[in-house]
Order: structure tokens, then C-alpha cells, then sequence
């Protein structure tokens, strides 16, 4: 029987892979399952091995009393001294059980405890070894499809690839080799299920940190990966050692590294660019191939910005059914519109605004771009109370007014005219010159014929000018006169 068992627990630890200690436990808990069966309560049970592990017993401990009413688990004396002398009534003496008194239904019961702890134990085990594979590339073989469904052979377990996470270029047959990334691990009534993906991109993370070292030691960093399977992938890297190209690095000598990406992927278009903080820069990496001539911010807060393109790049940059800028937008997470170098000349987007757009990015506020009173550094409530009750909110609004003016609006005193000059000064940058009045009250001096003759009004504003000016002294607009010789 010794040997039976040690060749038993050896096949158990050699072909199901279960730890010795295991199989022990298992075995324990399979005797004490028939001891139960036979009489009711196992809580007297004990199971012990021999030494070298290749015997098991069952013993039945019962106290001895003098007068039994439970014989599982009391013994009288008389019995008890028969088996040792010196036992005395309240000690506990253990008797050997014999599994053959078993019956039939007993080591039945067994059976069922060894297949199910066999199973649990297996599952325990494989689900300990493969849940800290989460993440990590397997290699398998092809063995069924069922629903779309692809079961992988993955050794001791069996990997499951769903339709969903399938490439819709790639197609398989009996035993094709598959490789494909761990993206869960669970346990189910019928067993550990391990499911598989080829369609995440840390599918393709994982197959260029294999082919490029300088990914796997860390040199270069993959910073994002947007997937469209099948069709398109976009990997955006950058390097952590000045003198490391980390788009040549994954390119390789003559695309050698990219190119076995791309068998893998069966085919599937690879663009490996550069990252950049700058998010101009970086949406014009995004959108190769494509080459684009300029990257125009519309809104920050909304990540939203033009890319301009040549008319033979616009096709190009957006992609077959808008593919490579959909990717792009995903990339650097910013809503991207293409635009070619005729539709944005068209589109109604003035020098200032687009210079405006363009310096969103700068750490310093361009000089006149301040629009409201109270976003004047420096300005006290006092003060910003004083300039709303004369319906003063805009800065156009004071700059119309010069000094005089300006002191004489209802609640203004000379600290506050001090502190609204210097404001407007630091601010501003404007001159210790006379502020241009409006139009509307400058005193008309009696003109001569001559002067009346040489007076134009302002084709912007409308307010009145003369040949001698360069600028409007009421909107700042500059001023050219032409002469045409008359016949």
C-alpha cells in the first residue's frame, strides 16, 4: 500500500503540477470526508503520515469514561486498558480505523472530496501562477473556434482569444502558433479562464519592448499608443539620453525592428514619432506622414487646434475615412481640424487673434491684450467701484478720456486719478503723452478754405484727419494717401 501511494502522490505532483503539501492536505481531507460518512462527525478524526511520507493512518481519539453513551467518541475503561495499561478514566486514547471498514457509500463520499479538492487545487494553483502574468505576452496553438471564439492550447491551461479582440486581417487554422497578451484571469465553474487580446495596444508595447532594447532597458520610453487593429497604429516615444534617437531606435538599421512589429501585426501600419511637450509640435508629429506647415491653438481650454496643410498633404493627414487625424486626435488628446493653406486664408481669423491663439503658451501676457477694467493687476475695489458707476467697465472705455476728463467722473479723487494713470502706465505701456481724445470732443477750431479742403474722415472710424497724419488720432489705424494725376 506504501508504494501505491507514494507513486499516487508522485503522478499527482508531476502531472497536475500540485505542490506535495497539497496533495497531503487533499489526502487528510479525503479520509476524514469517509470517516464523517461512517460516522457522522469527523471532528475526532486524526490523520497522520510516516516519515518518510509514503504511509497515511486514521485514528479515532476518544476520552475514557466509565459508562459510554457516545462510542464515537468515548471508550469505557475496561476496552481502553486492554490497548494501554496505564490509561486512566478522562484520558484521550487514539484507535487505529481501518479504511477498509469503510462501506461502500463512505468511500464513495471520499471520492467525490479527492476530484473536487484535486480541482480546487489545481485551480487555486494555476490561478497563483498566471494572475501576476496579467499584462505579459503568451505564446499558444490554435485548437477550436466556437461562436468567433478562439480557444488557445496554452500548455496546462486553456486560453480563450474572443471575436472582439481579434485582428480582422488575421485569419487561423488548426495548431497556428498565436502570440497574444494576458488581459484577465478569473476562475469559473468549469475551471481557470485565461483571456487573450491582440488587439490591445499594450499588445504592441510588449512586442516592441521584445524587438527594441532601448525600450526594455528603459532608454526610451513609449509615451502613448492609440490602435486601430487592423489598420493603423501610432506610438509616440521619446528618449531619455540626449544622444538616443528614439524614433530611430524603433525603426532600426534599414526598418529591420519596425518590420518585425509589423509581421506580427500581420501587416498593420506602424507610425512611430517623436513626443513633445509643446502641444503644437507634438499634434504635428501626430498627424504623420503627413507634413504640415503650421499648428494654430483655437482654444486651450477646449484642447482645440488647426493643423495647416498643403492641398496635396490634406488627403494625406486626414486618413482613409478620416483614420490617421481621428488617431492623432486620440494621440495627443486634442481635437484637431485639418485645414489646407486656401481654406484657412478664407476662414475669419484675424492677424491678432490668430497671434493671440499662437501665444497661449507663453509664460508673459502680450502687452494690450488685457480687455476689462477689473483685470488690471493691481487695481483696488475702491477704485474699480468708482469707474462702474460712471460706466466704466472696458479698457477702451477709459482710453478715450484724458486728464481732465478723467477727473471729473463722479467719485474720483487725486490718489485714485494717481493710481488709475499708473495702472493704465505699467500695464499698458503707455507714454507720458495726452491720451487722443474722441472724435466727439475735439472743439472745432475755425478752419481757412484751404485747410477745410485737405480735411478726410477716417475710413475706418470715421473721424476726421488730415493729410499730414500717419495714424488715426481716434483708432490708431495707419494712414497712406495716394495721389492720381488728372488728365
Amino acid at each position: 500500500m506504501s508504494a501505491e501511494m507514494a507513486d499516487a502522490i508522485r503522478q499527482l505532483v508531476q502531472e497536475k503540477g500540485i505542490d506535495e503539501d497539497l496533495v497531503f492536505r487533499m489526502i487528510e481531507d479525503t479520509l476524514k470526508a469517509a470517516y464523517k460518512r461512517k460516522f457522522g462527525t469527523n471532528d475526532n478524526a486524526v490523520v497522520t503520515f510516516s516519515d518518510d511520507h509514503t504511509d497515511v493512518s486514521i485514528y479515532s481519539r476518544k476520552t475514557i469514561v466509565d459508562g459510554v453513551y457516545n462510542p464515537v467518541v468515548e471508550i469505557e475503561l475496561e476496552e481502553a486498558v486492554e490497548l494501554d495499561p496505564e490509561c486512566e478514566i478522562g484520558d484521550e486514547l487514539l484507535i487505529e480505523i481501518d479504511p477498509r471498514e469503510f462501506d461502500r457509500i463512505s468511500v464513495q463520499s471520499a471520492k467525490q472530496t479527492a476530484h473536487q479538492s484535486i480541482r480546487d487545487i489545481q485551480k487555486d494553483s494555476l490561478h497563483s501562477e498566471y494572475k501576476d502574468k496579467v499584462g505579459e505576452i503568451i505564446i499558444g496553438y490554435y485548437q477550436r473556434e466556437r461562436n468567433g471564439n478562439i480557444y488557445v492550447d496554452l500548455g496546462k491551461v486553456e486560453g480563450i482569444l474572443p471575436k472582439k479582440f481579434q485582428s480582422p486581417r488575421e485569419l487561423y487554422r488548426q495548431n497556428d502558433r498565436i502570440k497574444a497578451l494576458i488581459t484577465e484571469v478569473k476562475k469559473t465553474p468549469s475551471g481557470l479562464q485565461i483571456v487573450l487580446s491582440r488587439t490591445d495596444p499594450d499588445f504592441v508595447r510588449r512586442i516592441l519592448e521584445l524587438e527594441v532594447p532601448e525600450i526594455y532597458d528603459r532608454t526610451v520610453e513609449v509615451h502613448k499608443i492609440v490602435r486601430e487593429p487592423g489598420y493603423r497604429t501610432k506610438v509616440a516615444v521619446l528618449s531619455h539620453r540626449e544622444d538616443v534617437d528614439p524614433v530611430g531606435a524603433c525603426v532600426g538599421l534599414k526598418g529591420v525592428r519596425i518590420q518585425a512589429v509589423i509581421r506580427e501585426l500581420e501587416g498593420e501600419k506602424i507610425d512611430i514619432l517623436k513626443y513633445d511637450e509643446d502641444p503644437r509640435l507634438f499634434i504635428k508629429n501626430a498627424l504623420s506622414p503627413a507634413e504640415v506647415n503650421d499648428v494654430v491653438v483655437v482654444d486651450e481650454s477646449k484642447r482645440s487646434a488647426l493643423a495647416i496643410v498643403s492641398e496635396p498633404q490634406f488627403s494625406l493627414a486626414i486618413g482613409k475615412q478620416g483614420l490617421n487625424v481621428r488617431l492623432a486626435n486620440r494621440l495627443v488628446d486634442w481635437s484637431i481640424d485639418v485645414k489646407t493653406d486656401e481654406q484657412f486664408a478664407q476662414m475669419d481669423i484675424t492677424s491678432d487673434s490668430r497671434k493671440a491663439a499662437n501665444d497661449l503658451f507663453s509664460d508673459e501676457i502680450p502687452p494690450g491684450e488685457i480687455e476689462e477694467i477689473a483685470d488690471l493687476p493691481g487695481i483696488t475695489p475702491e477704485l474699480l467701484e468708482v469707474l462702474k458707476k460712471n460706466n466704466i467697465e472696458r479698457i477702451e472705455d477709459i482710453l478715450v478720456l484724458d486728464e481732465e476728463a478723467m477727473s471729473s467722473l463722479d467719485g474720483m479723487n487725486e490718489d485714485s486719478l494717481k493710481l488709475l494713470e499708473s495702472l493704465l502706465k505699467d500695464s499698458l505701456e503707455i507714454v507720458d503723452e495726452p491720451i487722443s481724445p474722441d472724435s466727439s470732443q475735439i472743439e472745432e477750431a475755425p478752419a481757412t478754405e484751404a485747410e477745410e479742403a485737405e480735411q478726410y474722415e477716417c475710413p475706418e472710424c470715421g473721424a476726421p484727419i488730415t493729410i499730414d497724419m500717419t495714424t488715426c488720432p481716434n483708432c490708431g489705424i495707419g494712414l497712406s494717401f495716394e495721389y492720381e494725376d488728372e488728365e
